[in-house]
């Protein structure tokens, strides 16, 4: 981790890990040498799931569930954290923030509701925000923010159904480079990743339940193949480490060239 206080352990706060890119990042990051507190919704078991390869790998970590679509209960999880820096760590800092929890597009404009709308709202854009805000206190000199955004921002991809997730996840791109200037000041790096079509859970396991779409997906990357959770992950653990500590104000493609 890149700070300018090299005593104590290093911690990273990673969400929605029990699956998918944030399982990854988890694992990636752990393998740094880095704590994890792995944050989950409604699948402990998944976050356990994350949780067992870090411990043996000799890593610490430690499962939370945090519901990111509902800020009122950011503070309590703060406490959580805390309890837990102190308890199982003996510190009172993270080095770390990955802010990954979501869930996918795909819901044509003409069928957008106002719900639908303000649940992307929420999860997508409010809730990293906001937990960002909420854990500033925690978050050590020099530390790092990662926030996952989406190649659907970039021009080029304009998928079908995707105005409402994309217009939120772009909005997220533009805020973390704002606060990557406003909180330069105390060293802190903050940045976005976007990943291209990858193989998670997203969509209710679309790629696991409908196989034959992948081939047409790959076909448009430029290296002929969809996402794996590892590509992004890795990345992730790179952004969040020493190696990445003059990136900051960014939104990298992790996208395999896809819709070039």
């Amino acid at each position: 981790m890149d700070n300018d206080q090299n005593n104590g352990p290093t911690v990273a706060v990673v969400t929605g890990a029990s699956a998918g890119i944030g399982r990854s990042a988890a694992v990636e990051i752990a393998r740094r040498g880095v704590g994890v507190i792995a944050t989950y919704h409604s699948r402990p078991e998944g976050a356990e799931e994350t949780v067992d390869p870090i411990r043996g790998l000799g890593g610490t970590a430690r499962a939370l569930r945090l519901d990111v679509g509902d800020t009122a209960g950011f503070p309590a999880f703060r406490e959580q954290i805390e309890a837990e820096l102190d308890a199982v760590w003996e510190t009172d800092h993270i080095d770390a923030l990955v802010n990954n929890a979501g869930f996918g597009g795909g819901r044509a404009f003409e069928e957008m509701t106002e719900a639908a709308f303000d649940d992307y709202y929420r999860v997508l854009l409010r809730g990293p925000y906001f937990l960002t805000q909420s854990l500033l206190p925690l978050l050590r000199r020099g530390g790092s923010v990662v926030s996952v955004s989406s190649s659907s921002v970039r021009p080029g991809d304009s998928e079908l159904g995707y105005s409402g997730y994309a217009g939120m996840k772009a909005a997220l791109v533009t805020a973390s480079r704002y606060l990557a200037r406003e909180l330069g000041e105390r060293g802190i790096r903050v940045n976005t990743i976007a990943p291209g079509p990858t193989r998670t859970r997203i969509g209710g396991d679309a790629f696991e339940k409908y196989p034959e779409i992948i081939p047409g997906i790959a076909a448009k990357t430029a290296l002929g193949r969809i996402g794996e959770p590892d590509d992004i992950g890795r990345v992730i653990a790179f952004l969040v480490s020493s190696d990445a500590q003059w990136i900051t104000g960014e939104d990298i493609q992790v996208a395999g060239g896809y819709a070039l």
